[in-house]
């Protein structure tokens, strides 16, 4: 049974990978403290002037999906700096297997004259499956390539 999931799993992981590497608006890697691991593949994806979503892929001990809707993202002071807040679900597929939900809250920093984003954000979340839990210290980076800039 958990070799079959860990094959659906695995599957699943490479479809959203190949949708996010070919319908993100930005792509790139999240460093830092992240359902799976501490490094992801990092996606943006337009779904307004002022809101997206902003998924991650990991790949660890086992496969983390943070999918996250930032409701608000807004310039801050001037053009290149840009802060959001955002919630969704993520989960981790592993034993234990680990269901709930992501906050985040953050700064970027979209250079000028290359197509590139620079981000900081905090990540708390609530675990509801299988255990209940909060976790707190879901500190991370990003650096992003911005497609048709």
């Amino acid at each position: 049974m958990k070799k079959t999931m860990v094959k659906v799993i695995a599957i699943l992981a490479i479809v959203v990978s190949s949708i996010v590497t070919t319908n993100a608006q930005e792509l790139g890697v999240r460093f830092g403290d992240i359902s799976g691991g501490n490094v992801a593949i990092d996606g943006v994806f337009s779904t307004g002037n002022f809101s997206r979503v902003h998924a991650d892929v990991s790949f660890g001990d086992g496969v983390g999906i943070d999918l996250i809707w930032d409701f608000l993202y807004r310039p801050l002071a001037g053009e290149a700096f840009n802060w959001y807040v955002g919630v969704g679900p993520y989960v981790w597929i592993d034993d234990p297997f680990w269901l709930g939900a992501v906050g985040e809250i953050g700064l970027e920093y979209r250079f000028n004259a290359i197509p590139i984003a620079l981000g900081a954000d905090w990540r708390p979340a609530i675990s509801i499956i299988e255990n209940t839990d909060f976790h707190g210290k879901g500190f991370g980076i990003n650096i992003r390539y911005i497609f048709n800039y």
